[in-house]
């Protein structure tokens, strides 16, 4: 996500607090919040899928996702 779409969530953030939104900034807001969590997580899981424990005897093993 780049950052103009973010400053465009904020944007709508901040005036959701002075008024109410239209309906089209509503569904706006909501796009472009559904598109950050769902980056969020994608790199969130990236991350994760390269991340190593490293016991007290030095083994490394992967962290393995949960079912």
């Amino acid at each position: 996500m780049n950052e103009e779409k973010i400053k465009r969530i904020n944007e709508l953030s901040s005036l959701s607090k002075t008024r109410a939104l239209t309906p089209e900034e509503t569904a706006e807001r909501d796009a472009l919040r559904k598109e950050f969590i769902e980056d969020f997580r994608k790199n969130l899981t990236s991350q994760l899928d390269n991340t190593y424990i490293v016991d007290a005897r030095g083994n490394k093993r992967k962290l393995n996702k949960k079912a």
